[in-house]
């Protein structure tokens, strides 16, 4: 007994002993990884500062430039933005750019998030000259190049200062659309508001003048921007007024219509292009570009732009090439073309002629009449399914829509979804179920419509899904669901006559955001 006591106490002691150890070690790394969070020291992933709480006020007073992301981990937007973001941090570096990108973990840094007001992800601000408290909301592109591009003109001048003619002369003539400020004073406030547009405009080149010179070179006498293209109109003027000065977001908005062509093409590069001008209405000719035939309509179509610049954006769209993705959006195939239409961005409202007609005049009639409100909107409607009431959840379409849901002896329940939308999908089953649990009630119809291939003319879809509730009796009355999607839900909203008895929270509405509208180019 003694032997075997002895036996155990030499096995166990040195086992007891190494717990001892390793107790030790797990403290001493929660210490330092305390301590690393305490401390100010500021780490690095892939050119990306890592900050917090204790590391923040150095990071400011360490970078002239810093562009923070306030993120979420889970957060999908985030981590589809960490690979631009790093890139961007990379390229900066390496030019020794006076700008750095950095981040925080909003969800862990809580009193970093509150101080700077953070409700959504990602959130990027811009912090200069050490400044904490007036940081400047970032306004570009999402991508690695839009970063570079708006960071690059917050750490150098926005504009060229351009000193004599030969100087501008080569400066206009060096890309196809530039824009040049000619101010008698460069630190009056017409010069700064300037300057402030073309911080903001990062894709536009910029240049300065205040030489007499140049004034009298370019046919100037008074403070003017100056739009300079190699297509369209060779150079356009905005002249400063003397008692309003210089509006910032009314001077961009004229430099993004006119920086367009008159006429644009449906494409990949220019897509961008057109919705970034935010032009009202846009007025479509689509066409088949292997028909000589159909190409000679551009003439006409043309023709008829200028009398609409900045209130109608004139676009070709070919059939048979970028165009083609966008055809359903419209009802339409390649076999449509040539045809017309216009659409109104607000609502994506689509409008046709009668009758095709291309004369410029035609075209001219066609469009001043949709903006007086004198024709009424194209809607889609598919063919209702012969068998579209006989299923517990009965299928409606455009041209069905106002029997059924506005029937007085019916509470009716309304589904509008997009075949491709990821939240419509995982809904189904629960909405199948609902219709299953109701089928056999007289005053409840459950029902659903594909609103990518139906448009009702007083009812906007801008998400996916959807749910609307239209409540029997008389009157056009709707009431929008806006709670948990799931059956019992559901059916507390129905039996207690389209209203749910205690309503959630509004953070606490849906389970997940809803899928945005379907927005296919050139409709926006």
């Amino acid at each position: 007994l003694v032997w075997l006591l002895v036996l155990s106490l030499a096995w166990l002691g040195p086992a007891l002993g190494d717990e001892d150890k390793e107790d030790e070690l797990v403290e001493e790394e929660e210490k330092k990884k305390e301590d690393e969070v305490l401390s100010d020291e500021i780490k690095e992933e892939d050119n990306v500062l890592v900050l917090h709480e204790h590391n923040f006020a150095r990071a400011l007073s360490e970078h002239q430039l810093l562009l923070v992301e306030f993120y979420a981990p889970w957060c999908g937007h985030c981590q589809q933005l960490a690979p631009a973001f790093a890139q961007a941090a990379t390229e900066l570096r390496n030019e020794s750019s006076p700008a750095r990108l950095a981040k925080v973990d909003a969800t862990a840094q809580t009193a970093l998030a509150t101080e700077f007001g953070i409700t959504s992800y990602p959130t990027l601000k811009l912090f200069r000259d050490g400044n904490r408290t007036h940081p400047l909301a970032y306004t570009g592109r999402m991508d690695s190049q839009g970063i570079v591009r708006w960071m690059q003109r917050r750490a150098g001048p926005s504009a060229t200062l351009l000193q004599d003619t030969d100087i501008a002369t080569t400066f206009v003539n060096s890309q196809d659309l530039v824009v040049v400020g000619f101010f008698k004073d460069l630190r009056g406030e017409a010069a700064q508001a300037f300057f402030e547009v073309a911080a903001e405009m990062v894709d536009t080149t910029f240049g300065v003048a205040e030489a007499a010179e140049l004034f009298q070179a370019y046919g100037l006498s008074a403070d003017t921007v100056c739009l300079f293209k190699k297509f369209d109109e060779r150079q356009t003027n905005f002249p400063v007024d003397p008692s309003r000065g210089l509006d910032t977001a009314e001077l961009t908005r004229l430099l993004r219509i006119h920086s367009l062509q008159l006429v644009m093409e449906f494409t990949n590069e220019t897509h961008l292009q057109i919705f970034g001008a935010k032009i009202p209405h846009h007025m479509l000719l689509f066409l088949n570009k292997s028909s000589s035939e159909q190409l000679s309509l551009r003439d006409g179509f043309r023709a008829a732009a200028g009398d609409f610049r900045g209130e109608v954006l004139f676009v070709v769209v070919d059939v048979t090439g970028h165009g083609a993705d966008v055809l359903s959006f419209f009802g339409m195939t390649p076999a449509d073309a040539p045809t017309l239409r216009l659409v109104k961005m607000e609502n994506n409202r689509k409008y046709q002629m009668e009758q095709d007609d291309f004369s410029d005049s035609a075209i001219r009639t066609f469009i001043q009449a949709v903006l007086e409100g004198k024709v009424k909107p194209h809607l889609l409607s598919a063919e209702p399914p012969e068998d579209w009431d006989t299923r517990p959840v009965k299928v409606l379409v455009g041209k069905t829509f106002e029997q059924v849901a506005f029937d007085e002896t019916k509470n009716v329940f309304v589904k509008f979804y997009a075949p491709w939308c990821p939240h419509c999908q995982a809904m189904a089953a629960a909405w199948e179920e609902l219709a299953e649990r109701y089928k056999d009630r007289e005053d409840i119809v459950i029902a659903e419509m594909d609103s990518t291939a139906n448009e009702l003319e007083n009812i906007t879809i801008h998400g996916f899904p959807t749910l609307h509730y239209f409540p029997a009796g008389p009157g056009r009355k709707m009431v929008e669901f806006k709670s948990t999607r799931d059956v019992e839900t559901f059916s507390k909203f129905l039996d207690n006559g389209g209203t749910l008895p205690v309503e959630p929270p509004v953070s606490e509405v849906r389970e997940q955001p809803p899928c945005p509208g379907q927005s296919p180019a050139p409709a926006g």
